[in-house]
């Protein structure tokens, strides 16, 4: 019977190994054809953004006797027919509507005509404008919050591990995941909004928690391997990642459950698709981030190390006393 305590322990000893870095050119190759795929997604299906980044209008109706929202979608293309229109339920009570820009007299008649689907008064029916400049503004601020968390992790990290080449591979796993979760959330059709936005920082977050986690665990095998001739530091980078691979998987899942129970349960079987925007976003970047550790960020430090003058002789030591211990044998 499958134990799962015994595989943690096994990994943990080594007598259990997965290839992370061995097959480390495999992995790359995987993770390259993801990140084009990502990169391509948006010439297929391009990129949606919400009302906040684009501009547009908005309309709100209060405690309608019916929320569904096919209503308002009707009543807006009786108006506009080429509009397209973005519906959400907020607070179970109240339809929100969103539209791209239109003209002051088609704002009034969409809001007559939204009134007259709920069966509300007009005075229900409130409308707003959001121009391009604020999102513009709030795009330019993501991209600074962005810039400047990954500036920051490269410089905490190289100071924490006293190397850059740690900090480098885990800036390109960063970089991983926030490209591969926007392609899927494009390949969702999602549109991306500032929750969206605030998800994307979060998964990084938890990616960058990970590879620290990870990370620790590798410095602590080289440096102590460095001293004897048990292992080529490829295989103590490798036994580090195997060493915590039950602690990330474990970690994963429970942070994955409740995100998906938001996802699923709250956003596509109850309908409440305030919540769709953020938690798609941290549950696919939960998926990656933890991918991304083990097969992107780990086995990269392995590589950029791999030809260090030090490592190079440590490896040639061991695998003399290898040879040496056959011929004895």
């Amino acid at each position: 019977m499958f134990s799962f305590n015994e595989f943690g322990n096994k990994l943990y000893s080594g007598k259990l190994s997965f290839p992370f870095v061995q097959k480390r050119k495999l992995w790359f190759i995987i993770a390259i054809v993801l990140v084009v795929g990502s990169i391509l997604v948006p010439l297929f299906r391009p990129i949606q953004f919400s009302i906040e980044f684009t501009g547009g209008s908005q309309f709100v109706v209060t405690a309608p006797a019916s929320t569904n929202q096919d209503l308002a979608t009707e009543a807006v293309q009786s108006v506009v027919p080429d509009a397209t229109a973005k519906v959400v339920v907020v607070d179970g009570k109240n339809v929100r509507v969103q539209t791209s820009q239109m003209s002051a007299k088609e704002t009034n008649h969409v809001a007559d005509a939204l009134a007259e689907a709920y069966d509300v008064p007009v005075d229900q029916v409130s409308k707003s404008f959001i121009g391009p400049a604020w999102g513009e503004g709030v795009t330019r601020q993501s991209l600074w919050g962005l810039a400047i968390f990954l500036a920051l992790t490269f410089l905490i990290l190289g100071i924490y591990f006293r190397t850059w080449k740690m900090s480098a591979a885990s800036i390109v796993g960063l970089l991983d995941v926030l490209i591969i979760t926007v392609g899927v959330y494009a390949l969702a059709g999602f549109q991306i909004s500032p929750a969206a936005v605030i998800g994307f920082l979060t998964i990084l977050a938890y990616s960058l928690y990970d590879t620290t986690v990870v990370f620790d665990k590798v410095r602590e095998n080289t440096t102590e391997d460095g001293e004897t001739l048990a292992r080529t530091f490829g295989e103590s980078v490798n036994l580090a990642v195997n060493q915590t691979l039950v602690r990330s998987i474990n970690t994963a899942i429970i942070a994955a459950l409740p995100v998906g129970a938001i996802l699923f349960i709250g956003a596509f079987w109850l309908g409440a698709e305030t919540l769709t925007d953020i938690s798609l976003s941290i549950f696919v970047g939960i998926i990656v981030a933890t991918y991304s550790t083990l097969f992107v960020a780990a086995p990269l430090y392995a590589f950029f190390r791999q030809n260090e003058s030090g490592i190079l002789a440590h490896d040639k030591k061991v695998m003399k006393a290898r040879e040496r211990a056959v011929q004895a044998a």
